[in-house]
């Protein structure tokens, strides 16, 4: 299980720098980021390799964060290679609510964020595949 952190941010220019620029003066470094616009404002998730201490420091910046557990996979890396995955999880009636690509950090392979309502049946589901679970310290 991986620790995603959510936040919102103004839609003005500067803002995602700034935020970045936080995590950077305290040597975090980011797994995974996804920024997705919602009108005057955007949502921010990221995975770090230091969890507590993001929240800790975004806080004290004024970041209302909020932290979720996400399901991290890895799958090889060539084209193709989600169908047979988000085929499976439909077929066992998980809806996505949304999903996003880590920063790959091992060769030949890619990595997954998913986030559904029904973790635990998207988890037998991505076993019986034989897909593999990232846990936070393999991000």
């Amino acid at each position: 299980m991986a620790k995603q952190i959510t936040t919102f941010i103004p839609n003005k220019p500067g803002t995602l720098a700034e935020f970045c620029s936080i995590l950077k003066e305290h040597d975090i470094d980011m797994r995974a980021m996804n920024v997705s616009d919602a009108m005057d404002f955007g949502i921010v998730r990221v995975i770090t390799n230091d969890t507590e201490k993001a929240l800790e420091v975004l806080g004290e910046r004024g970041f209302v964060c909020q932290l979720q557990d996400v399901l991290a996979i890895e799958v090889e890396d060539h084209p193709g290679s989600l169908v047979g995955l988000l085929t499976a999880l439909g077929e066992a009636g998980v809806n996505l609510d949304y999903t996003y690509a880590l920063f790959s950090r091992h060769e030949g392979t890619a990595a997954f964020i998913i986030k559904t309502g029904d973790r635990q049946r998207a988890e037998e589901a991505l076993k019986t595949l034989g897909v593999r679970l990232l846990l936070d310290e393999d991000l």
